[in-house]
């Protein structure tokens, strides 16, 4: 789709350690993508908020610092190793498809891709992440516990930095101003990165009681697959006034 795509490809092929890595592949995606690539403004965005959480661990704002800097780890693996399978054509989750497939598609905005993508991470990854990350603490995931109430305290640092990219990233693919009055603005409005990440924390402790049965697991996370797949082609409808890029 693009012509650095074998290169996005080449960085991707170790998977993140610790956190400094999951920013290095991060800066590296950043610096190969351009304007018009729908994803370098999701991974620019996913970008800021992993720096964010990393000043806050090195800062000791956390109880469970070490918990929250493995659930960073885990969480963006699943992102590199939906994009890496794409690049290389093997399966990738439809809610990552509905990205991935429109990266370069004429009447998208830069927050329209940022939200698709986040909409995936979250409402997809997260519960993914949160029990694989809880098994290698070996500890459940509970509301009643250290871990949770870390993981809620990122909520206002994180809905800070959607709000500012709700305004930042408002433009077309090439910073080109949006009619007023868009339908965007409804959707804009509408998203609450805090409500996701309350429910990703819920499906996630439905995902750590389901475990010992694979079929309702599967069956669970194909659920989760389609109705972010739903939100994500709603997010990514193009806007008309958009549809031919300026030469």
């Amino acid at each position: 789709m693009f012509p650095y795509d074998r290169e996005l490809l080449a960085c991707l092929q170790t998977p993140p350690i610790a956190v400094a890595d999951v920013l290095a592949t991060m800066q590296s995606i950043d610096a190969l993508t351009i304007p018009t690539d729908g994803l370098k403004w999701f991974n620019g965005l996913y970008l800021a908020v992993t720096q964010a959480v990393e000043n806050r661990v090195q800062s000791g704002g956390f109880t469970d610092a070490a918990f929250l800097a493995q659930l960073d780890v885990q969480f963006a693996r699943l992102y590199f190793d939906a994009l890496r399978n794409s690049l290389s054509g093997e399966s990738v989750p439809s809610c990552w498809i509905a990205l991935f497939s429109v990266r370069n598609l004429p009447g998208l905005t830069r927050i329209q891709c940022a939200l698709a993508g986040i909409n995936a991470h979250i409402n997809h990854d997260l519960p993914i992440a949160i029990v694989n990350t809880c098994k290698s603490a070996a500890l459940a995931p509970q509301h009643a516990s250290v871990q949770y109430t870390d993981y809620t305290s990122l909520n206002s640092t994180l809905d800070s930095l959607i709000e500012q990219a709700k305004h930042t990233l408002n433009v077309g693919m090439l910073g080109e101003a949006i009619p007023a009055g868009s339908v965007l603005e409804d959707t804009l409005a509408a998203w609450s990165v805090s409500a996701a990440r309350e429910t990703a924390w819920n499906n996630a402790e439905l995902l750590w009681h389901l475990e010992p049965e694979p079929t309702l697991t599967a069956a669970f996370l194909d659920s989760l697959d389609g109705l972010s797949t739903v939100v994500g082609k709603v997010l990514l409808t193009p806007l008309p006034a958009l549809e031919v890029l300026p030469d």
